[in-house]
């Protein structure tokens, strides 16, 4: 790139210069980061790292007989170098990413690219692979603002520059579709100059914010099997109670289920404890799958369980009662003769109720009713009004 007849930026040095901070950093965050603290988000940023050191090294080869592979490479490494940094923002809420997620992108891009003829240009498939940077990276900014939501340090920095690196590819993108790589305005705004230091001054700034962010991450798992039953993997009774206390104060009323296991003793005392356990098992899945994202289950003690139904009323707590017992029903292991069903007591608390604890004494009272009018049933008891 020239201004005014003197060579200001140099690709070559450039990229040079993008793989020597690319090696640092990788050096720095797998070397010290990722095994101090064995966080996944660290983790993902080495691999994007890696790949953006390669890419680079890749693109090294334009110009020579080697273009026609090492073009579509490059293009395949820097997509998913930006599926990584994706990938690890989701690492940081426990979102998984699919394998065929990761891998679409960057397999679409290098596709892309062999087929545009990269032995006689430097740009194939651009316009592909530039949308996919833009789409990896926008995505990677929604799952940075759900965290800054929540209050983890160290991440309204990078979902600000996760989002304006979207919106510079996506600019890159659309002028490169309306005025071609030689064009004035792409050569201009949007070169190989100008993006190798903004994609340099991207990974610098999300460097600084990895070591915190791990740390978040770990602090974050620990608190997480702090307040989950090891055999069930749903709340404890302390979880539970903690998080329904937060997440009522943020709601107009909840409905409360209190779910006791009928003749789980009798599995136990016949087929002994593994068994009792894969039928506590199959009932927190059952409760699980019965519930929506925003609503809590919990291990309320042995084979009691309680779940917080968040703006719910009286009918749709009893569906989801009924929901629980049916598939209860439907996980019997064939060859075992007995086999728990549920009793459950439903109350409902009105807005202004603030006592959890005369909540769970009313559902309690309405599941020594359901106990008592047979088991296997569902029974109401009053509104909890607790002004």
């Amino acid at each position: 790139m020239r201004l005014g007849g003197a060579e200001v930026l140099d690709i070559l040095t450039l990229r040079i210069a993008l793989g020597v901070v690319a090696l640092v950093l990788l050096a720095h965050i797998y070397l010290v980061t990722y095994r101090n603290t064995r966080s996944s988000y660290s983790l993902w940023w080495s691999v994007a790292l890696l790949f953006i050191l390669s890419g680079s090294s890749a693109y090294l080869f334009n110009g020579t007989e080697h273009q026609l592979w090492a073009n579509p490479l490059g293009n395949l490494l820097l997509v998913a170098a930006a599926a990584a940094v994706w990938g690890g923002a989701r690492s940081l809420s426990e979102r998984a990413v699919g394998p065929w997620h990761a891998a679409a992108g960057p397999l679409l891009a290098v596709t892309a690219a062999a087929l545009d003829s990269p032995a006689r240009h430097v740009w194939p498939g651009g316009a592909v692979f530039l949308a996919l940077v833009a789409l990896y990276s926008g995505l990677a900014a929604v799952e940075f603002l759900r965290l800054e939501r929540q209050s983890w340090r160290g991440v309204r920095p990078l979902a600000a520059a996760a989002g304006l690196f979207s919106l510079f590819y996506l600019g890159r993108c659309i002028a490169f579709v309306i005025d071609g790589p030689d064009g004035a305005v792409f050569r201009v705004a949007f070169g190989s100059e100008v993006t190798t230091v903004i994609v340099t001054a991207f990974f610098v700034l999300g460097a600084f914010s990895i070591t915190t962010l791990s740390h978040e991450q770990v602090a974050s798992r620990l608190r997480t099997k702090a307040s989950r039953d090891g055999l069930t993997g749903v709340l404890n009774r302390a979880g539970f109670l903690e998080q329904a206390e937060a997440r009522r104060s943020r709601e107009n009323g909840a409905a409360l289920i209190l779910t006791d296991l009928d003749g789980y003793k009798a599995i136990n005392d016949t087929y002994g404890h593994q068994v009792g356990d894969q039928a506590l098992q199959a009932f927190a899945a059952a409760c699980v799958a019965s519930v929506r994202d925003t609503d809590l289950v919990g291990r309320y003690g042995g084979d009691e369980f309680v779940i917080l139904l968040p703006g719910a009323s009286f009918e749709q707590a009893e569906r989801v009662a009924t929901e629980i017992s049916r598939r209860l029903r439907d996980a019997k292991p064939s060859e075992l003769q007995l086999w728990p069903t549920v009793s459950c007591g439903v109350t409902v608390m009105e807005p202004q109720a603030q006592d959890m604890a005369h909540a769970i004494a009313a559902a309690d009272a309405a599941l020594y009713a359901a106990k008592s009018l047979g088991r296997d049933r569902v029974e109401r008891a009053g509104p909890t009004a607790l002004a």
